[in-house]
């Protein structure tokens, strides 16, 4: 047996966790802050199994059941990195993104969600998969409807409503394109972000599930925004959806 072939599984080259130490299910925020207050504030019994770069990642239990959270970083290269380690590597069955947003149409409101059914992209990664094919980026069926179903049921609340549709995931921030921001509000487009498109293609490509349950940080019409403060400590209402959603039919 070579040494390669006798080798321990060490991690991989942006996780540093041992084998099993990722749950199943895992949320995933952007923000490496985020994780940790999740981790602290959310998940219970909620231990560190890897600080690669600065990527934290933490393994703890919500309701009973094992569940971890890891930061993705910013943007489909960096997510991509992550959750096809984790669904390659770390036997992860679904993850689901829980991050910010800009709202494109006055209907969508600073601090609503949106759950993304789609994922549009001007990203090469929906062309790449499949020669010849521009793929469509979905999330799991499963996910989204036990997230609708967790929108339904949670209490009434003065923090804004929850949305269902698509959500246009640019490999750009600070590029200005109102004309291409008409034209996606114009076939229901609901928010621009920078990362579920390559979360559900990574999910397709390994066959996992994703989601993407995102709070509205700002809107790119009226130019509103939350602060960075508010950024990270004004997502609950998404985590509890995309922690029930994770849930479903465990």
């Amino acid at each position: 047996m070579s040494d390669h072939e006798s080798a321990p599984f060490t991690g991989t080259p942006h996780l540093a966790a041992a084998p099993g130490d990722f749950a199943p299910l895992v949320l995933m925020p952007g923000d490496p802050r985020r994780a940790r207050r999740i981790a602290e504030t959310f998940l219970a019994d909620a231990r560190q199994v890897t600080d690669v770069r600065g990527i934290l990642g933490y393994t703890g239990s919500h309701r009973g059941v094992p569940m971890s959270v890891l930061a993705s970083g910013m943007g489909i290269p960096s997510v991509s990195i992550y959750a096809t380690e984790l669904f390659r590597y770390y036997g992860v069955r679904r993850i689901v993104r829980v991050g910010t947003a800009g709202a494109l149409p006055e209907s969508v409101a600073v601090r609503d969600v949106v759950i993304a059914s789609a994922a549009h992209t001007d990203s090469s990664l929906s062309r790449i998969l499949v020669d010849g094919v521009t793929l469509s980026l979905a999330p799991s069926y499963r996910l989204l409807r036990a997230a609708a179903d967790a929108a339904e049921s949670e209490k009434p609340a003065d923090r804004g409503a929850v949305h269902i549709g698509p959500v246009f995931t640019s490999d750009h921030f600070y590029l200005d394109r109102p004309a291409l921001f008409d034209a996606l509000q114009r076939r229901g487009t609901l928010a621009a972000e920078m990362e579920a498109a390559g979360l559900y293609a990574v999910a397709s490509a390994e066959g996992g599930e994703a989601l993407a349950v995102l709070t509205v940080s700002d809107h790119l019409r009226t130019g509103e925004a939350l602060t960075a403060g508010q950024r990270e400590t004004g997502f609950d209402r998404a985590l509890r959806i995309a922690a029930t959603a994770l849930l479903a039919d465990v």
